[in-house]
């Protein structure tokens, strides 16, 4: 059995009640007066925002406060306590001038500590019990929470919408980066229907207005977009292209003044300086636990070109032919993205050059094609091929014998053999040949 908990408050008679009600009701503005000199008295550097009729709203929100609480008392203090709206701007505020909630906590127990000291006062002129009075402030302090939760709610909707809003602008930043900066170059890329290529306008022909003579300059859209995300634009960018370990990973810890994109399908990363010392390491520790890969380093406009190259990279690693598990460098992978991404052209050349293995068999095929690359990489004789394979040298003479035999003149052509390296190491990079 539930025993009841005894209220002092509720022992007072009620025309006590109400007689320190209205007592208190009738201070409430010269209270609030009160209140607020001191708040500025305490706190000068808080900015006077005015409501719609010309009276600081903090002001209001004190006079408010105290009018609903008083009026509290004769309904009983258990009774749920309703807070005025204006505590949430007053949150909301704090996000606009870039402070936290310090402050605005530590001023309401300030106007809270002032109007108890007058309450219990007013208390002594009614008679009011000590006990209800102690019951009287544990209600005080309950109806405080309540405004420093009104206001905590209202600080968290604007910190939301704060970084929704410096997203949405940083996204819009990072969308003018990977701009093409020239539109002749970007309508150049595009075939009419007919197959031929658009005319590009000659930038040096006087009869052309000034805005198709010269592609507009990028540079002042992209500072004042980057100036509205507090990023100062550097000389130098790399980016980089992220796959997602899975759809609930966490971002990635990234420094202040790298801009992250984690809205795309592949996570976009812009990293200023990455020459910097440091950079490197601080940027794979950030990514641990992603695949991914970063461009080369560009000046700031050719950031585009960077990416292209860290998503080429990443399409690379998908299909296996890169390795996954760590942020990699394109840098460090040249020869594979500049043989394997253009797939039609090289497996033509390679169907073209490699022609005379067909009638060979898959296994000694191979075989061969292992010792021609040896023979072109290493320009060696048959011992130095040999070691390089792990074969007989006289395994290796019979070998370059057939070579000779299927391939012609075209293996002392400096062309041919050029090609037959590039078709060779695209099959090694494949995975293709040992």
């Amino acid at each position: 059995m539930v025993t009841a908990v005894r209220s002092a408050w509720r022992e007072v008679p009620p025309y006590q009640v109400h007689r320190f009600a209205a007592l208190a009701l009738e201070e409430v503005p010269a209270l609030a007066q009160e209140i607020f000199r001191e708040i500025r008295r305490e706190y000068p550097q808080l900015p006077l925002i005015p409501d719609e009729s010309g009276e600081p709203r903090a002001l209001v929100g004190i006079r408010q406060s105290l009018e609903q609480f008083v009026g509290h008392l004769t309904a009983g203090l258990d009774r749920p306590h309703v807070h005025p709206r204006v505590f949430q701007e007053f949150g909301r505020g704090e996000v606009i001038q870039g402070r936290s909630l310090d402050v605005l906590q530590a001023i309401y127990r300030l106007g809270v500590r002032l109007a108890w000291r007058r309450l219990a006062e007013i208390g002594q002129e009614v008679a009011i019990p000590a006990p209800a009075m102690y019951e009287l402030a544990e209600s005080g302090f309950e109806y405080l929470d309540g405004l420093v939760a009104e206001s905590v709610r209202g600080y968290a909707e604007a910190a939301a919408r704060q970084a929704g809003e410096r997203l949405r602008m940083q996204r819009r930043l990072m969308d003018q980066l990977f701009a093409d900066p020239d539109p002749a170059t970007r309508d150049g890329r595009r075939r009419h229907r007919d197959g031929a290529l658009p005319s590009v306008p000659d930038p040096g022909d006087p009869s052309l207005p000034a805005s198709a003579a010269e592609p507009e300059d990028p540079r002042p859209l992209l500072a004042e977009r980057a100036r509205l995300v507090g990023w100062p634009l550097p000389e130098r960018v790399a980016v980089a292209v992220l796959l997602r370990p899975d759809r609930e990973a966490v971002a990635p810890a990234v420094a202040d003044g790298i801009l992250l994109d984690m809205e795309c399908e592949r996570p976009r990363l812009v990293v200023p300086d990455p020459d910097a010392p440091g950079r490197s390491e601080l940027l794979s520790r950030a990514a641990a636990g992603w695949s991914g890969a970063i461009g080369p380093a560009v000046p700031l406009l050719d950031a585009g070109k960077s990416l292209r190259w860290a998503a080429s990279a990443v399409d690379l690693m998908e299909r296996g032919l890169l390795p996954a598990g760590e942020l990699l460098r394109c840098t460090e992978h040249t020869e594979a993205l500049v043989l394997l991404p253009p797939g039609e052209l090289i497996e033509d050349l390679t169907r073209r050059r490699l022609a005379p293995l067909e009638h060979c068999g898959p296994t000694h095929g191979r075989r061969l094609a292992e010792t021609l690359l040896a023979w072109l990489e290493t320009r060696g004789g048959a011992p130095e091929i040999a070691a390089r394979l792990g074969v007989h040298p006289q395994t290796v003479r019979y070998r370059l014998r057939q070579i000779r035999e299927l391939w012609g003149d075209d293996v002392e052509d400096p062309d041919r053999r050029f090609e037959l390296e590039l078709v060779l190491r695209a099959q090694r990079l494949r995975g293709k040949l040992g």
